[in-house]
């Protein structure tokens, strides 16, 4: 008999009207046609065409004039050029040729789902029972191209869930490129990403064992130029690109976590960022950190990377490595086990796996923890983000894929000391998608990304069809019950 489920009216749907003002670039000949064409008109011609984009954008962001500005200073290099003085251009004209490089971008137009649900940092000023929360989303816009998006939600002492509505204007972060890299890890990684093994070496011999961004940046830039082979120059930029990997992201302090929204930045994510799973880690000394570990993807390789923040406005960003920082599904144990990191992955494509490491950042040794077992998920099974701490042992929430491709939540609990020890397992699904549930832009899935267990219930957010979300809700208690009795 499968556990009583208390599905949720609450839904969580996209708002196509989310728009982003992204920089538009396309190549440097076209640029610079324009540069000078906007170059051509006068002040006045200039103005009568600015002002009536700068009172209809306004109400679309909420500093169009200094994103303007900002795409405008991208475009330095082409001004001097075109031996053009950037410094002595009206405002009106830099903001003109700013809006000529800017274009809206729908982030939740096609698909949203895929959440992980976190204690918000901001527990301040609740009644007794509630907790705040930060739920993360896969939004998906135009191109298929996914990002990270935000909304907060409160749930009371009855399980009642409000998801606060998100705000109107969205908010790209500033990026912040300051790293020191280690030689060893960053070439590994390299070798993964096939990079051309002449081209690594060459790069290789040139640097320290430690170094900045701006190092690496100038030896790859040097050694580009010297280069004939066209095949080879692309190689230097891949390097480029794996640099590029490695950033901060500071969002301004009067933002909404509504408003902020973790967007490809690197070429090896220019296709998305996909199923961030959050988890709020404890540390050593007692005080949290939150971390995600999310899949970057450029259109053919797979890069698992790792973010963390403590207050979600300061993210830092940075690859995973090692022999089972592969494929998708990775999640973090919210705390060391025994002095180690551990994590959760599925390198193969259809096993759950288990490793542990002296670094956050390094993962070796995967070993296999679990094999499709039960007929709703023979296809493969994979981890619904990071294990939840109980008394009675890890609750790891899993996924199953089944006949006709159907996606499937089923739990396992392992063992608190040892978490390579299954000390129970559902022989059937916690959730399978109900009639109301199976249409959408990806029909028949269920998917979760992060639970959390609130006043003796574990809330489970969940993806429908890749078309919304909604929470489900199971007593603690008869939980644990069932998967002792099971294997």
């Amino acid at each position: 008999m499968r556990l009583a489920i208390e599905r949720k009216s609450v839904k969580v749907y996209p708002d196509p009207k989310r728009v982003i003002a992204r920089f538009f670039y396309n190549g440097e000949i076209r640029a610079k046609e324009v540069i000078e064409r906007v170059m051509k008109i006068t002040e006045e011609e200039v103005f009568d065409i600015i002002s009536p984009i700068l009172q209809e954008y306004s109400k679309r962001h909420r500093n169009i004039t200094r994103l303007l500005q900002r795409h405008c200073n991208k475009l330095t290099a082409l001004f001097k050029e075109l031996d053009i003085d950037q410094e002595e251009l009206s405002t009106y004209r830099k903001l003109l040729i700013g809006s000529y490089f800017t274009h809206e971008y729908s982030i939740e137009s096609a698909a949203f789902f895929n959440p992980s649900i976190i204690e918000d940092p901001d527990q301040s000023e609740l009644e007794e029972g509630e907790k705040r929360m930060i739920i993360s989303f896969r939004a998906v816009g135009e191109g298929h191209i996914s990002s990270i998006a935000f909304r907060r939600a409160l749930i009371d002492k009855d399980y009642n869930i409000d998801v606060i509505g998100a705000g109107n204007y969205i908010d790209e972060a500033e990026i912040i490129r300051n790293a020191v890299y280690n030689k060893k890890l960053f070439f590994e990684k390299a070798a993964i990403t096939q990079i051309n093994v002449s081209v690594l070496k060459e790069v290789e011999s040139k640097l320290d064992d430690t170094f900045e961004y701006a190092s690496l940046r100038r030896i790859i830039l040097e050694s580009q130029k010297l280069e004939t082979d066209d095949n080879k120059k692309i190689e230097f930029d891949k390097m480029l690109w794996l640099a590029d990997s490695y950033y901060e992201i500071v969002f301004s302090l009067d933002t909404d976590i509504s408003d902020r929204v973790i967007f490809p930045i690197s070429e090896f994510e220019r296709k998305g960022i996909e199923d961030a799973r959050f988890v709020k880690f404890k540390q050593d000394d007692g005080t949290y950190v939150y971390y995600a570990t999310y899949t970057a993807y450029d259109g053919s390789l797979i890069m698992p990377k790792l973010l963390e923040t403590t207050d979600f406005y300061d993210f830092k960003v940075r690859p995973l490595y090692g022999e089972g920082a592969q494929n998708k599904n990775l999640a973090l144990f919210p705390r060391k086990i025994n002095g180690k990191y551990v994590m959760m992955s599925r390198i193969d494509g259809w096993n759950n796996y288990i490793m542990y490491s002296d670094k956050i950042n390094v993962w070796e040794k995967p070993v296999r923890l679990q094999d499709p077992k039960f007929p709703w998920e023979f296809v493969q099974i994979g981890n619904c983000g990071s294990p939840i701490e109980t008394e009675h042992g890890w609750l790891m929430i899993t996924h199953g894929v089944g006949p006709m491709r159907r996606y499937v939540l089923g739990v396992s609990l392992l063992q608190l000391d040892d978490p390579s020890i299954i000390i129970g397992r559902l022989n059937e699904p916690l959730l399978i998608p109900n009639k109301d549930e199976r249409e959408g832009y990806v029909p028949n899935v269920l998917y979760s990304c992060g639970s959390i267990i609130h006043n003796g219930k574990l809330v489970v957010p969940y993806g429908l069809s890749d078309y919304s979300s909604s929470f489900a809700l199971v007593d603690l208690n008869d939980l644990i019950a069932k998967l002792k009795t099971e294997i």
